[in-house]
């Protein structure tokens, strides 16, 4: 005959449990919350004043970047259009097989600025930090600063070509160099819509960059940011 359980040692149990189930509930809470929380693709991308007025968080991420690797605000915004539409999970779609089968996706490319995962950990290493991600506005505008500069001192590609610096971005410093990018209809195609859409976004920005200089309550004209 099994023996009771004894009272005192059960209730101990039952909240293990518990807590148990509860940190299974804050788990899916929390993941689902990041999908929840990532923001939403800006409704007209064709106008940087526009996507900034929505994200005005995004113009000082893009800023900073700017600042400290000499990308424009302009040039990385086309990047980001052009590689995700600024969907902040984006990943390159999977190959089925018989129509319904998942098989592997065709790179590692993830997150706003389409990063993959060996060039994502070398900027880590040197840049960034253990706890950069690929779905942050802030990381991806850094990485493409980063990048840039280093397409420049590696293929002495100029920072104000956003055309030959996508190049680079997609084909790396070493297939740039060998032009490969030449044979490759889409990357050609891409990198002078980076260039066309640099050049409006710059005009654009040029009319409405004062408001995102000096929105905050402690900047003060003329002390805001130039």
């Amino acid at each position: 005959m099994p023996r009771p359980v004894d009272s005192f040692h059960a209730a101990p149990f039952s909240w293990w449990i518990t807590l148990r189930a509860w940190g299974l509930t804050g788990a899916v809470l929390l993941l689902s919350g990041c999908a929840v929380f990532a923001p939403s693709p800006p409704q007209d991308q064709s106008n940087i004043c526009e996507i900034f007025r929505e994200q005005p968080t995004w113009y000082d991420y893009a800023r900073e970047s700017q600042d400290k690797w000499g990308t424009s605000i302009a040039t990385q915004m086309a990047f980001i259009q052009q590689e995700s539409s600024f969907k902040s999970h984006v990943r390159p779609d999977r190959k089925y097989y018989l129509g319904f089968i998942p098989g592997p996706r065709p790179s590692s490319a993830k997150g706003y600025a389409q990063a993959q995962d060996p060039v994502w950990g070398e900027y880590r290493d040197q840049a960034g930090s253990l706890f950069a991600r690929r779905t942050s506005m802030k990381h991806a505008t850094d990485f493409i600063g980063w990048y840039n500069r280093r397409s420049q001192q590696q293929a002495g590609i100029s920072l104000t070509n956003p055309e030959h610096l996508y190049y680079a971005y997609h084909e790396g410093a070493g297939g740039y160099r060998r032009g490969t990018y030449r044979n490759k209809p889409h990357v050609l195609r891409a990198g002078q819509q980076i260039a066309t859409r640099t050049s409006r976004y710059q005009a654009q920005l040029n009319a409405c960059e004062a408001e995102f200089q000096c929105r905050r309550f402690y900047q003060v004209w003329p002390f805001c940011r130039r």
